[in-house]
This record gives C-alpha cells, structure tokens and sequence, in this order.
C-alpha cells in the first residue's frame, strides 16, 4: 500500500484553469449589504425583553426568525428564560468576536467577488443581498443560507488555536482536521459552498463510489471557478502538504481503488472512509487527506474537460456522473 511521505508544502495550483479562461466580472454589480447582527442581538435589553426582540424582529423579521428557533433552539414559550442566559453565557465571546471582527472587509470582498462569478456563469440564480453576522452556540450553524442572505456564525471563525476549540468540550465537538479550519479565511469558500449546494443539491446517495467521486469533483470544479482567486487549501478543505501528497501519488491512489474492485462499490460501510471528512485517509497513511475521493473525482472532471474545452460551467454541473467517468477514460 503507498503511503504518502511527509514533505515541505508546496504551493500546487489546481489546473482546471488552464483549459478554462477566467471570465471578465468586472462590469457585474451584485448588491450585497452587511449586517452585523451579533452586535444588535447582544444590546438587547434582557429587562425588557419582549419589547427588544420585538424592535430586533422588526428590523430582520426573517433572520430573526432563523435565528431564534433554528440557531438558538428556543421557542416562543421558553425564549424568555433562554435568551437571557445565552447572552450571560456567551458574552465573552462576544466581546472577543467584536475585537477579532471589527472588519469583515476582506472577507465581504471575496464572497461578493464569488457572488459576482455565480452571476455571471448562472444569471437566472436569485442571489442573497445580505451578509449576515451572527454568534451562536458553538455547537451550532457556522453558515446558513436564507431566502435572502447568507449568514456566518462567527463563533465558528475565532482561528484554529482558539481555547474554545482546543477544550475538552471543543474537541468532543470539533477535532483537530476540523477545527483547524476554523480560520477567518474560510468564510468566502463556506458561503458559496451553501449557494453551489443550493443550486445544486447533493442527489447521489447509492451510487457506485466511482460516480460519488465524479460528483465531488464537479462541486469541487465549481468552487474553483467561482472563486478562482481563493487558494487551493481552501477550496478542497486539504493542506498544502496533503494536496502534493495526493499529485505525487495520484496513479497509486487510482491503483488502489482498480486493484480493490471499488469503483463499482455501492456499499456505504466500504466507501465511507474515501467520501467522507476525516484526518486521513488510513489506507494511505497518516499524512493523506481525508476524502480522498473529492480529489480523484476532480482528477476525472479534468481528464473530461480536455475533451470538452470551454465547456460551460451549468452543462458541467448537470452532466451525470456516470457519463463523465465513461468519457474521461481517467488514467493516470
């Protein structure tokens, strides 16, 4: 079985572009409008209760909505004793967001650079006009997406090194290959993650793993094409290390799964360990990545586009799996 070796991280660009050119959004305006909402949420005043949320609801009645009965988990009948003492709790936190996230304004230009991208390949998709910021409970929504907007918990931002993560209760929640990527730079590629699995909802539970992979691999196109400035590390969620471990052992991996018989593999207990988030993937040692399968699977999506240059990017997301793995004749 190859292992991949440890090695000093080396950039490695993703290559899609080199087939596809970057279009010009130069002249596309999208609306997109800030709210910073943890920061009304906190002022209110637990003394007079009803009548603040009802002055918060009247200025974002749908998020408040959201975030009272989805985020918070409260109800009409308990909000009075549960508000309050979620403020009480998290005030810390609050106040450490506030300090860490004065500005978001690096973050609001590459998720509207990424919104101005989605206009341009998809001009009929409604897209949010508001960015919503919000704290709330650290075992909750990090993003969400609304009818409206697009709404980041910045309690799941605070950086990888962060106490709250690293805590006993953190990691019961959060282990190291998640909560390391709990870093600020996340944001862009999290948010439109939402928009891409709203426009294109995952449909591909019992296939055959070769068609799972092939799938992760067109939504792994897709974020490369719609934040193309974003690094790599962040749109696949691997290090640096782990994506040139997987180019330096890309025809092994591919060997592996022929020489196994798993490409046709429809059982979950078998292919869960190459589809799914983890530390690794334990068949190629401690330094792959987990999900290993997103990586091969954008392998083939390339290996079908130099076939098929300039393809548009809705005929790419729309193509079934099972027929870019025929046509890309993936070897390599």
């Amino acid at each position: 079985m190859t292992k991949f070796l440890s090695a000093a991280a080396i950039v490695i660009l993703l290559s899609c572009n080199s087939f596809q050119k970057t279009p010009d959004i130069s002249a596309i305006e999208v609306p997109l409008a800030t709210v910073r909402y943890e920061q009304s949420f906190f002022a209110i005043d637990t003394l007079r209760l009803d009548a603040s949320l009802q002055k918060l609801a009247g200025q974002q009645p749908l998020f408040t909505q959201d975030f009272l009965y989805n985020i918070l988990a409260t109800t009409p009948e308990t909000a009075t004793k549960d508000v309050p003492q979620f403020i009480s709790a998290y005030q810390s936190l609050y106040k450490q967001a506030s300090s860490k996230f004065s500005s978001i304004q690096k973050q609001e230009q590459a998720i509207k650079e990424g919104l101005k991208y989605i206009k341009y390949y998809f001009p009929d998709y409604k897209l949010p006009t508001k960015l919503i910021t919000f704290i709330g409970p650290i075992n909750s929504f990090g993003n969400i997406i609304t009818i409206d907007a697009l709404a980041i918990g910045l309690q799941m931002y605070l950086g990888k090194n962060d106490p709250i993560y690293l805590s006993e209760e953190g990691q019961s929640l959060y282990p190291i290959y998640v909560s390391r990527r709990f870093e600020p730079s996340y944001m862009a590629t999290n948010c439109i993650k939402n928009i891409r699995d709203d426009m294109f909802p995952l449909q591909d539970a019992g296939a055959p793993l070769c068609e799972q992979m092939v799938e992760a691999g067109k939504r792994l196109y897709f974020l490369k094409q719609v934040l193309p400035s974003e690094q790599d590390s962040l749109v696949t969620g691997y290090t640096a290390a782990q994506l040139e471990g997987c180019y330096k052992r890309e025809k092994d991996i591919w060997s592996f799964f022929i020489q196994n018989n798993l490409l046709f593999e429809k059982d979950p207990s078998l292919i869960g360990d190459y589809m799914q988030d983890g530390p690794n993937t334990a068949v190629f040692g401690d330094a792959s990545p987990g999900f290993i399968g997103q990586f091969v699977g954008y392998r083939i999506v390339e290996a079908w586009l130099q076939k098929n240059k300039e393809l548009p990017l809705d005929k790419v997301m729309k193509t079934p799996a099972k027929i870019i793995f025929e046509q890309a004749k993936y070897k390599p």
